[in-house]
């Protein structure tokens, strides 16, 4: 008998991966975690039913959250990410030498203890010195905060379940108030392609422009994200993401990345046509 994973991306397109086994299927207080073994894409983790990461494309989601940022600011040292339990987003950050410490705040230690245990290539650094974990709600944790970050990267689920809160104007205006004066925010902002998608993606921008000074949106390619377009939202107190950056400085600390590169961080910011006109949409 053939065993295959198959999430519902809307009522009338759906994907599927077929799957060697089970490796974990548990319930933690607030959501279904399972971890899958297959063929194409190696383990894959889902939560509640969605899809969160593959073994064979995290590189490309942890990468484009982090790099990007890191690339902009001249000297971040004291970073926060909010969810991110796998840690992939701590792995990236960890590559730089100037970090000195990474706060994780993930509401669910569940998903962090089965990352552990199935999922190294990606919670490798989560038992690093430099790394503090709290669990607990992001939204609860960033209202005690002030002036304390140089980056907050928001690696949240989708804005339904634990983590609608950090979809929210309050959450958005906490995090302004929690960065340094030249802080930057990064989120995965949703994909523009399916219509509820989009309509997340919209809300979560509009939100963030009423925060921020600077609000752009960039794009990247993720192939079992609903329709593998899929976007990062950066808002800063200072920076462009484009205009403002030192490219020589980040391609001399040689990093070797799989999928980001300067040239492609620059580009990511050149969004199609019927994108550009949505985020307008909200802009105003």
């Amino acid at each position: 008998m053939e065993l295959w994973y198959t999430e519902k991306h809307t009522e009338y397109a759906s994907f599927s991966i077929k799957v060697d086994k089970q490796l974990y299927s548990g319930e933690s207080d607030l959501q279904r975690i399972d971890v899958f073994e297959s063929k194409e894409f190696g383990r894959v983790l889902t939560l509640d039913g969605y899809l969160m990461l593959t073994e064979k494309d995290e590189f490309i989601y942890h990468e484009m959250i982090t790099h990007v940022a890191m690339c902009v600011h001249p000297a971040a040292k004291k970073i926060l990410v909010i969810g991110g339990g796998d840690g992939g987003t701590v792995r990236e950050l960890l590559r730089y030498d100037s970090v000195e410490s990474v706060d994780l705040v993930e509401i669910d230690e569940e998903v962090v203890n089965v990352s552990k245990e199935y999922l190294p290539q990606t919670a490798c650094q989560l038992d690093n010195p430099k790394v503090h974990c709290f669990y607990e709600d992001g939204l609860k944790f960033i209202r005690r905060v002030n002036d304390e970050y140089d980056v907050i990267i928001v690696d949240s689920t989708d804005p339904f379940g634990p983590g609608e809160g950090l979809f929210t104007r309050e959450f958005y205006g906490n995090c302004f108030k929690a960065l340094h004066d030249d802080g930057i925010m990064v989120n995965q902002h949703e994909s523009p392609f399916y219509e509820s998608d989009a309509y997340a993606m919209q809300r979560a921008h509009k939100r963030i422009c009423q925060s921020f000074p600077i609000s752009k949106v960039y794009q990247v390619h993720i192939p079992t994200y609903p329709s593998g377009h899929w976007l990062f939202g950066f808002a800063s107190k200072k920076y462009h993401p484009v205009r403002d950056v030192d490219w020589d400085r980040w391609n001399s600390l040689g990093i070797r990345t799989k999928y980001y590169n300067t040239a492609l961080h620059a580009g990511s910011f050149a969004l199609p046509t019927y994108v550009e006109e949505m985020l307008r949409d909200v802009e105003a």
